[in-house]
């Protein structure tokens, strides 16, 4: 009779099989890196999660929130589902040297990392012996969408009933995807760490659409006949900045304009111009009240210039709580890896992530691991070290499942049992689709 493993045993095990792989990952990691795509047509990249999922014997479920990927591992016995999540999407940044140059989509926030490290999970766990001594569950997910960007294609898709969220969380939740999770975790690059850290939480947000519109006249003729709707976009970013004084700092406020129409053609005053923005905060308290702020602020610049204003509000992400328990197994399992000198206390970001509607409805981790240099979001973001932002990274998390599922999942029941949902999904969804709101100001 086999002498039964200790989970020990078992994470050296999933360890070793992980580094087996370690060159297939980092070599579908560096193939994501060079294909990128935006959210909702992450297709090429599902495709390879798909057949990835395939090789390892699992039976993937496509098309879910238009380009998810879904996979499923079970035990020998019952007990938690815990989902290990990578994202699918990319930013815009056409810049970056490895941008696309068609669509300017480019890899500058590390999601290929994610998506390498969630699969190295699903490899680690297919080592002999591994499976038969998991009471519970694993499922992967590729979710799409996480960057927050192209609101007006987005709400187009809307309009035609293909998504009801902008970001691809809270449309899987909305599909019940998550309905079957008790734990949670996906670990996300960071330019800043040595090795790995975890914050305490994120900040949440809401987007906007912004479109002002004038009356078009000959700009050099005839100006005084026009409603210029650049100017009333101007009055309005000029007002927005006003309001910074009056944000707590414990509510971490952030607004962001751009302008991404400016008018049409230079020798007629602007009568067609649109905004998109995000306000950020720490809670989604604080979220709605600077969102009221920014809404006067919007309607000041019609109200000067004469121009009509429409502004469309979209739920964004909800702030992120880590589960604290949770990250504490985590962590234990990191620095077995790095060292505890090497592992973080992060605090608050002020980025957002749909991770944040997750940890409302179960227990969940978001941490983040080193490896990458330059700015996130920007042309110098780079992976560097895919031994670390990959294989490391996928063998902290296996090792975490491995301790919450192993010895009959004492631990991974002990961290369900504990957790005290702020939502249930029917809560979660009747505030998140309240958030929608389109309305019009006119002088």
């Amino acid at each position: 009779m086999a002498r039964a493993l200790t989970v020990d045993d078992l994470k050296r095990r999933v360890q070793a099989e992980i580094d087996r792989h370690a060159g297939e990952l980092v070599r579908i990691t560096k193939s994501i890196l060079k294909h990128p795509e935006t959210g909702f047509k992450e297709v090429k990249t599902s495709r390879m999660v798909s057949e990835t999922f395939k090789r390892l014997g699992l039976q993937p479920r496509d098309g879910i929130a238009i380009t998810g990927v879904k996979a499923r591992m079970d035990g020998a016995a019952k007990g938690p589902n815990v989902v290990v999540m990578g994202e699918l999407d990319s930013n815009i940044v056409p810049d970056h040297p490895l941008a696309d140059k068609e669509t300017g989509a480019a890899h500058a926030c590390g999601h290929p990392c994610q998506i390498g490290s969630m699969l190295g999970v699903a490899f680690g766990l297919t080592a002999d012996g591994v499976l038969p001594q998991l009471s519970g569950s694993v499922t992967y997910i590729a979710a799409p969408a996480e960057e927050y960007l192209e609101l007006e294609w987005r709400m187009e898709l809307r309009s035609r009933g293909k998504i009801e969220f902008l970001g691809g969380k809270p449309e899987l939740i909305r599909l019940g995807e998550l309905d079957d999770a008790d734990i949670c975790m996906l670990t996300h690059t960071s330019p800043e760490l040595k090795g790995f850290g975890i914050a305490e939480t994120n900040n949440g947000m809401v987007g906007k659409t912004v479109r002002f519109r004038g009356r078009a006249a000959h700009a050099g003729g005839a100006p005084h006949l026009g409603i210029n709707a650049l100017n009333a976009a101007q009055i309005a970013l000029a007002a927005i900045h006003a309001q910074r004084e009056t944000f707590k700092d414990e509510d971490h406020i952030r607004v962001h304009p751009i302008i991404t129409k400016g008018g049409s053609v230079v020798n007629a005053v602007p009568d067609d111009v649109r905004m998109e923005t995000y306000v950020r905060g720490a809670s989604v308290k604080s979220i709605l009240e600077a969102n009221e702020r920014v809404d006067r602020a919007l309607r000041a610049g019609a109200l000067a210039t004469g121009a009509t204003v429409e502004i469309a509000t979209a739920p964004g992400y909800l702030p992120l709580n880590q589960h604290a328990p949770l990250a504490d197994i985590w962590e234990r399992n990191a620095a077995a890896l790095v060292g505890e000198e090497a592992i973080a206390s992060i605090g608050h970001r002020g980025g957002s992530t749909d991770m944040g509607d997750v940890s409302h409805l179960v227990p969940t981790i978001h941490p983040y691991v080193g490896g990458t240099s330059g700015r996130g979001h920007s042309e110098d973001y780079m992976i560097e070290d895919f031994d670390l932002a990959v294989v490391k990274a996928a063998k902290a998390m296996a090792a975490t499942v491995v301790e919450l599922l192993a010895d009959g999942a004492d631990a991974g029941r002990g961290i369900v049992s504990g957790f005290k949902a702020p939502m249930t999904r029917k809560q979660y969804l009747a505030l998140t689709t309240g958030l929608f709101n389109t309305q019009t100001y006119s002088e």
